[in-house]
């Protein structure tokens, strides 16, 4: 592939996120080091008069492109190595990029939680991608690198200590300060809204393999209900399960089942231990349900965006951003209750808030980290962050972004 123009573009730079993410490239990169980099969006003057807020200086090239003209953002794809983007809903403004970005062998990275309209994006343009050499990576914040890196990193450690990777893998939410963003909720909106148009959608949903081409038809378990894992405590339904546990299992697949073909994964909210680790449990799972029966009425939908979503711009302060953390643990064993000693723990934290601080940074490096791999390690297709970057985004992201990955025991 030729020279581009720039090694990378924030498509959405003047938006919340995108601008926590041009602030991040701003102060680790600089606008003039050896990371050639440009901001994007639907108003060149805006994105200017925000990086002037930043302290960019104005040699840092500001372009307009805007999901309604799609020669604009063919135009932005032939200029930059890999395009990041935060504008969303994917499944509402997210299609005219994939497709410019697929048929000029771009790279690209995004935020999507929006697990039917990936799978539209995969069967519309994975083969163009594959054509062109684009590597289109989804699901780039916290919404799934921890926990698609998460298990990643488990099963890595299996196979170094065992041989063999593990069976079956827990994901259980120990902490997490700070909430989702608002673009997580705007995207959960939409898919509710779709999927009354299309039942289709809900289909999709539920089916944890609803990103691989071929399912290897392993039941796996629902996390929709209070369970208790022995020496783990009780847990609730997590709300990003649904999204996480695809992404995951889409890993599995385009690494030839690393996992192997009868792997099982479940992703949950952990409560604690005893009987208040279980009224805990019990009292979330009634409030999960009980949120998702307002969601499903469309005039709870209506004042969520009226009154709930951010305004264009808005998000947490400073401060709420700086002082949120997650962490999550991943339990693995080889599911055939042997009981041989051949299980691990391992945990992943963030130490930013999930939605804005940490996202911030996971979806700037990963689109770096993916700038440097070769395509004839990663060829030009639809990947997970997992399966295009593994070992490379892990180290990454502890070098620059505040994650830590461990073994506990």
């Amino acid at each position: 592939m030729s020279q581009k123009e720039f090694d990378l573009i924030v498509y959405g730079a003047s938006g919340f996120t995108g601008r926590l993410v041009a602030e991040y490239l701003l102060k680790v990169y600089g606008a003039s080091g050896a990371t050639r980099w440009a901001v994007a969006g639907r108003d060149a003057a805006k994105l200017a008069a925000v990086m002037a807020e930043l302290g960019a200086p104005t040699s840092l090239p500001a372009i307009a492109a805007n999901a309604s003209d799609p020669a604009s953002l063919d135009a932005l794809a032939q200029r930059a190595s890999v395009i990041l983007t935060t504008v969303g809903p994917y499944q509402l403004y997210g299609e005219p990029l994939v497709a410019a970005c697929a048929r000029a062998g771009t790279d690209y990275v995004d935020l999507c939680g929006e697990p039917a309209w990936m799978a539209q994006m995969i069967e519309h343009y994975e083969s163009t991608a594959k054509a062109s050499g684009a590597r289109i990576v989804f699901s780039c914040g916290f919404d799934s690198i921890p926990f698609d890196c998460g298990v990643f990193y488990l099963q890595q450690q299996a196979m170094e200590r065992f041989g063999q990777p593990f069976k079956r893998v827990r994901g259980r939410v120990r902490t997490m300060k700070g909430g989702f963003s608002g673009g997580t909720l705007a995207s959960m909106l939409a898919t509710l809204e779709a999927g009354r148009r299309d039942p289709s959608i809900i289909k999709t949903m539920t089916n944890p393999y609803a990103l691989v081409s071929t399912s290897p038809g392993v039941r796996q378990p629902r996390g929709d209900a209070v369970i208790h894992d022995e020496g783990i405590g009780w847990s609730a339904p997590f709300v990003m399960a649904a999204i996480n546990t695809k992404n995951v299992h889409r890993s599995n697949a385009l690494t030839n089942y690393r996992y192997g073909r009868d792997f099982t994964y479940d992703e949950m909210q952990l409560m604690g231990e005893g009987e208040k680790g279980k009224k805990r449990a019990k009292a979330a799972l009634g409030q999960s349900r009980m949120q998702m029966a307002l969601l499903a009425f469309a005039p709870t939908r209506a004042l969520l965006r009226r009154f709930a979503l951010p305004k264009p711009g808005q998000g947490p302060s400073k401060e709420e951003r700086e002082y949120g953390s997650y962490e999550v643990l991943y339990v693995g064993d080889m599911g055939d209750g042997a009981g041989d000693g051949r299980t691990l723990r391992a945990s992943v934290s963030g130490d930013k808030d999930p939605g804005y601080g940490s996202t911030s940074k996971m979806i700037s490096e990963a689109a770096l980290c993916l700038k440097d791999i070769p395509r004839a390690t990663t060829p030009g297709g639809i990947w997970t962050p997992a399966a295009a970057m593994g070992e490379g985004l892990i180290a990454r992201l502890q070098e620059k972004a505040g994650l830590r990955f461990g073994v506990e025991r």
